[in-house]
């Protein structure tokens, strides 16, 4: 299986029947793909849409119905639309339960980086500041380790935070990790990984959840 989707089969049993959910630009949103299809669920977007389906083929195409990362989506029956003002409102105040964010690091406090590379043009932060903060549950979703081999998983973040303490929990292609009051806590090894892996390409500090095999 693709590392990519294997993350991302692991990161959709964190849904449940019911939530409102962010799925954040890029591997997150490849999410919206793999829900059951007896779950119902409503996927919101900050750039005013709630009720996101799967991706398009390409007789469904509608260049007007866009996700915050500007890929063309679907809408399922019940969704709304609306501003940019009316979006925010819904993540301020609370009422998102779950948002799938992408990661560039993540610290061993919950630390979040993921909006800019220092010397890469970007247009801004966009939501995740939003996000992080305003959702119920963040779960962020990365490869364990950079295209040199680097581990993405750090004492402490190198690159511009997007906010502080705010994972809840980080899922790889090695491990699945729980940030709580006393730490960053390995709770699950994925399929193929060992514990030595996961030791040898984690900078950060963890403990071993009690049990676990």
């Amino acid at each position: 299986m693709d590392v990519r989707m294997k993350i991302v089969k692991r990161a959709v049993k964190e849904i449940e029947d019911g939530m409102y959910i962010n799925l954040g630009i890029g591997m997150p949103t490849l999410a919206a793909n793999e829900i059951p299809e007896d779950f119902h669920v409503m996927l919101q977007s900050e750039n005013g849409l709630l009720g996101i389906g799967p991706y398009p083929t390409e007789e469904q195409l509608d260049p007007d119905l866009i996700n915050a990362g500007k890929e063309t989506v679907t809408a399922v029956k019940g969704a709304a639309f609306f501003d940019s003002a009316e979006s925010f409102a819904m993540i301020r105040g609370g009422h998102i339960d779950l948002a799938i964010l992408g990661g560039m690091e993540v610290s061993e406090n919950g630390d979040l980086a993921n909006w800019i590379i220092p010397g890469k043009m970007v247009k801004g932060m966009g939501g995740a500041m939003d996000l992080v903060h305003g959702v119920k549950k963040v779960i962020v979703v990365m490869e364990h380790v950079n295209k040199m081999g680097e581990s993405k998983i750090k004492k402490q973040c190198s690159l511009p935070l997007t906010g502080q303490r705010v994972v809840k929990r980080l899922i790889t292609d090695l491990a699945v990790f729980d940030f709580t009051e006393q730490g960053m806590v390995l709770t699950e090894v994925m399929e193929g990984a060992t514990l030595e892996d996961i030791q040898a390409k984690t900078e950060a500090a963890f403990t071993i959840k009690e049990g676990l095999q």
